[in-house]
């Protein structure tokens, strides 16, 4: 008996596709608003919330808009509401996979960004230090 597949208009390539690139705007999403200095003043806020407010629940709903990994949760569930998106099954199931893929899929580029960035930082560094070699050394052959 032949195998029915999961989705009879959607292939699973196409299914993988959408996976890799609705991941990208959710990546992008977590990353501003938890890291970008667009967002500092209310992050900042949140951070403090997150910390110190007295009650339970709002220390944890504070603690949300700090935290890229646990935002993108819900920027995912977003996503998904918005695209109708699923994975595998045609059902709950496909939103459940298809939720939990996009997430791992998004943190994992938040996680390349990150390292992308801290490694062009890194540079700028080595540069200016390399720069500030090079003017103290000019300063140095000039004096003499």
């Amino acid at each position: 008996m032949p195998v029915k597949p999961l989705f009879p208009n959607v292939s699973l390539a196409i299914q993988i596709l959408w996976l890799f690139l609705l991941a990208l705007p959710i990546a992008a999403i977590a990353w501003t608003v938890t890291h970008e200095e667009v967002l500092k003043e209310p992050r900042d806020y949140c951070v403090h919330q997150s910390q110190r407010n007295p009650r339970f629940f709002w220390r944890k709903f504070f603690f949300i808009f700090t935290c890229e990994y646990c935002f993108s949760h819900y920027v995912t569930i977003f996503f998904l509401w918005l695209t109708r998106y699923k994975l595998l099954f045609d059902d709950w199931r496909g939103y459940l996979i298809g939720g939990f893929a996009l997430v791992w899929i998004a943190n994992q580029y938040v996680s390349l960004y990150a390292h992308l960035r801290l490694d062009i930082k890194k540079e700028r560094v080595e540069i200016q230090e390399v720069e500030q070699e090079v003017k103290q050394k000019k300063r140095e052959k000039k004096a003499a």
